[in-house]
């Protein structure tokens, strides 16, 4: 389920991942036909180049149900989801055990090979974070949030989690708010789709 950097190893033992609270991860979430079918529907997809601010990423991808405004700080309306993508939605709120209408964002994103995607944290408008992979593995590294340097100026160690194809994870809690992650560059052709739930309203 989980890799560690060697230099983690002796930091973090043989379970990296239980030291993050409210990370869930299921390898097999679809099975082979389904993942060949959701390839069919995402590379049919109009994706585009992702902007952050003056930043354009190497990644390409596409939102439904909102994508945020970097340059206003704020979520924009979007396209709704397309029916061919609601049955992953719907199977994604069955594992999360939530009405499927909980789900009110959903992005595509496609990683060539050698693309990254830097340290982040989820924008706040969106609460959970499911992850689901396609075609090629992804590495995952946490640290924790605020980011934080040792006397000497060393940053904190951070963790290594992989996940596979047709796999599917959940931030939540801890493992939302807590931490920051990255994607380091991948090796081959990966695309990845990403559902959230809203944020939580205070009363």
């Amino acid at each position: 389920m989980a890799a560690t950097h060697p230099a983690q190893s002796a930091l973090f033992g043989e379970t990296p991942a239980v030291l993050i609270e409210g990370w869930r991860y299921e390898a097999g979430f679809l099975d082979t036909g389904e993942e060949r079918e959701l390839l069919r529907i995402v590379q049919a997809l109009p994706l585009e180049e992702m902007r952050y601010k003056d930043y354009t990423a190497r990644r390409r991808g596409i939102s439904f149900g909102g994508h945020y405004d970097f340059d206003a700080n704020r979520l924009r309306p979007s396209p709704d989801l397309p029916p061919q993508l609601v049955p992953l939605r719907d199977k994604v709120a069955r594992w999360m055990k939530v009405a499927p209408e909980m789900l009110v964002h959903v992005l595509v994103a496609e990683y060539r090979p050698g693309t990254p995607l830097g340290w982040h944290r989820d924008v706040p408008e969106f609460e959970q974070v499911v992850g689901i992979s396609l075609l090629g593995a992804g590495l995952m590294q946490f640290r924790p949030y605020p980011p934080a340097r040792d006397p000497q100026g060393r940053p904190s160690p951070h963790i290594d989690l992989v996940v596979e194809p047709r796999s599917i994870y959940r931030m939540r809690g801890p493992a939302r708010w807590r931490w920051q992650h990255r994607v380091t560059p991948v090796q081959s052709l990966r695309y990845s789709i990403t559902l959230r739930t809203a944020a939580v309203q205070e009363p």
